[in-house]
């Protein structure tokens, strides 16, 4: 659903043949292996979480155009609901709103060394897009929360939620930070969590888990062979003990 203020661009079709030129980045390269990271760990526990779903879409750093005349804006991960999830096998090159007409209900920015107006500028365009949450996440706060997330109010701007994880109902998750492992890497890590507040598991946790779970059930398995051969022992002596007093053991 588009806010109220935003309008889809209209253009000739000379216009919109060339959307086919824009650009699918702003080409500006991270700083900071995190702003990778953290989209993509979001993107892939949602492709288990959804597995069966194919109406959702997830952006990292993909250019998010609202008219091909204007600069695009360009999220370190954004998530859309009520879209193909794969257009075609070529996959999108970019975001279209006036072709998905769908604006996404969650943007996400990982703040790097350089700010790039993620507290301003791209503050107050995805407010005006309309979009629901706004979450950034700033590693170099030493005294304010590192993760913020805002939701858009019906006065058009956005007010911060202060919970941790935050219930997004229009995704049926919540979102939120905790320190985890992934890709080996042991730190703070962005998460989607269920309604209880329990933390979806990472690929990594699920084959732990998996491993965990089969040593366990091994190790169940050993210990019953070894009370079933302790007992067998046992009544082997006992028997040897009622023959050497000239009982016919029944056992």
């Amino acid at each position: 659903m588009l806010h109220p203020h935003f309008q889809l661009p209209t253009a000739d079709t000379e216009g919109f043949l060339k959307v086919i030129d824009l650009p699918d980045s702003d080409d500006t390269p991270v700083d900071n292996e995190l702003q990778d990271l953290i989209p993509g760990l979001l993107k892939l526990l949602l492709s288990m979480i959804w597995a069966d779903r194919q109406d959702w879409f997830w952006g990292t750093d993909m250019a998010l155009y609202f008219d091909p005349d204007d600069e695009p804006i360009v999220p370190d991960g954004f998530l859309a609901i009520g879209v193909p999830r794969i257009k075609d096998e070529n996959l999108r090159r970019s975001y279209l709103l006036w072709e998905e007409k769908v604006v996404p209900v969650l943007t996400l920015e990982v703040v790097s060394r350089k700010r790039r107006g993620e507290y301003g500028q791209k503050k107050l365009d995805y407010a005006a897009l309309g979009v629901r949450y706004y979450a950034i996440y700033n590693t170099l706060r030493k005294v304010k929360t590192t993760l913020e997330i805002y939701r858009l109010e019906e006065n058009g701007e956005y007010a911060l939620v202060s919970d941790n994880p935050v219930w997004l109902p229009e995704l049926g998750l919540g979102l939120g930070l905790e320190r985890g492992v992934y890709q080996g890497i042991e730190r703070d890590w962005l998460y989607w969590y269920d309604q209880s507040g329990k933390r979806y598991p990472t690929p990594e946790e699920r084959t732990l888990s998996a491993e965990a779970w089969a040593q366990q059930e091994a190790q169940s398995r050993l210990l019953a062979e070894e009370r079933a051969s302790k007992v067998q022992a046992e009544l082997e002596a006992l028997r040897q003990r009622l023959q050497d007093l000239g009982i016919a053991p029944d056992i």
